[in-house]
């Protein structure tokens, strides 16, 4: 192999390798898994918010230990995961997701010892932007946040 051909077969490897490890983390990637499952309820679609990303992006550089503790920001709400490997973006909505099976729309309730306040934010009807960021943790696991508003999750009130 000559020099250059390996030189150019270097850079493609180390392109293809950068894009797979930022894959699933752009805003878009954010947006459309929630609107996903946004439209299977019936409710609004999210759109980014610059000003929601720049609060999430913030507040994730303070969790780089991983620590799942919420902003307490009462202007947005707020979803929050960590997960080893290259743990993504959409990775963290899948979990909050998944909380569906633990919800229970005609009594507005998780099923006991359950959790599902997470998948009732992704589908909360009048939150109608989103931002969020993903932060490498200092134990190389990565920590996601998402931040949504308005935000939702009245006590008392359905999310759709």
């Amino acid at each position: 192999m000559r020099c250059q051909d390996y030189l150019l077969l270097c850079c493609v490897i180390s392109l293809a390798t950068l894009n797979f490890t930022h894959a699933h983390n752009a805003p878009e990637d954010y947006v459309n898994a929630h609107n996903e499952v946004r439209r299977k309820v019936g409710v609004g679609l999210l759109k980014w918010d610059a000003t929601v990303a720049k609060f999430a992006e913030s507040y994730a550089n303070q969790r780089k230990d991983c620590a799942l503790r919420h902003s307490h920001n009462p202007k947005y709400g707020e979803n929050i995961a960590w997960g080893s490997g290259q743990f993504s973006g959409l990775e963290a909505v899948k979990l909050w997701v998944d909380e569906k099976v633990d919800y229970d729309y005609n009594s507005n309730s998780c099923k006991f010892l359950k959790m599902c306040g997470h998948y009732t934010q992704v589908v909360w009807k009048n939150s109608s932007r989103i931002g969020c960021a993903r932060v490498k943790c200092v134990n190389d696991a990565y920590f996601v946040t998402c931040n949504y508003e308005p935000p939702g999750n009245y006590i008392g009130e359905k999310p759709y």
